[in-house]
């Protein structure tokens, strides 16, 4: 089984000491090409591409600015400690022990707009880039016409290597997944779902939602999971399986 989850907007730069370990993205070539575009940007522009304001286009200007490569433990920090959202808040990986990101290493994916793809001890640097931004590029119409192949590639190469099962378990968003062909990726897809039960019927709330997509994660990086009947099993923060709203391929949990 891979996962496969979104990368965040919020940055955590400030130095960790959960792993010394790092590898570098696979496409750190094709980011490269991406920030020599971005560079040529002012706030201004930058803020219509990105859809952000001014200030916060300000210091992506300045990251863009600083961006550069060879990536050394020196200037850039492991994706998995550098985004700080919902999502990694409940994968809590910084809690992990040394055999659990050797398990994550290999069983998990993250999604971003400049790096393509990213394994969680690959190193990054500050950036701002969603995938669905708005950035024209010469050859490709939008980034997931840039990303697409690259991105099916890297996780077929990285689903034959398990020698598992092949199944991709989505704990992405939607406007992430988007850049995965179903036809061309050689696993079946499980979805899933989180709702809340509000005033007698079950609701998705996002900040929800997102917390507990990186739970998901952390239980099936900790407890090893490597079939679908025991993804069932999932029980944090309230949560339970319920299985008449859920499908074959579309898993919900639901708790209050």
């Amino acid at each position: 089984m891979l996962l496969i989850i979104s990368p965040a907007k919020i940055l955590n730069f400030k130095p960790q000491t959960v792993s010394n370990k790092f590898t570098i993205p696979e496409f750190i070539e094709d980011a490269q090409k991406l920030m020599n575009e971005l560079q040529q940007f002012s706030a201004i522009e930058l803020a219509n591409i990105l859809g952000i304001n001014i200030d916060l286009a300000t210091i992506n200007v300045d990251r863009n600015a600083n961006w550069h490569t060879p990536f050394t433990p020196e200037n850039a920090k492991q994706a998995v400690f550098s985004y700080d959202g919902e999502v990694y808040r409940g994968l809590n990986a910084k809690t992990f022990e040394v055999e659990d990101i050797e398990y994550m290493q290999k069983h998990l994916r993250l999604f971003s707009g400049l790096y393509g793809i990213l394994r969680p001890l690959d190193l990054i640097q500050p950036y701002r880039l969603e995938i669905s931004s708005k950035l024209k590029l010469r050859g490709n119409k939008d980034l997931y016409d840039f990303w697409s192949n690259k991105i099916i590639d890297s996780l077929n190469n990285t689903l034959d290597s398990l020698n598992e099962k092949p199944i991709l378990l989505n704990l992405s968003s939607n406007e992430y997944i988007k850049a995965v062909s179903k036809k061309n990726l050689n696993a079946q897809i499980i979805n899933f779902e989180f709702m809340e039960c509000v005033n007698d019927k079950y609701k998705s709330i996002v900040v929800y939602i997102k917390k507990a997509r990186g739970m998901m994660a952390q239980y099936v990086i900790k407890n090893r999971i490597n079939n679908t009947e025991d993804l069932k099993g999932f029980n944090m923060d309230g949560y339970w399986y319920n299985e008449k709203l859920s499908s074959e391929f579309n898993f919900v949990f639901t708790r209050g």
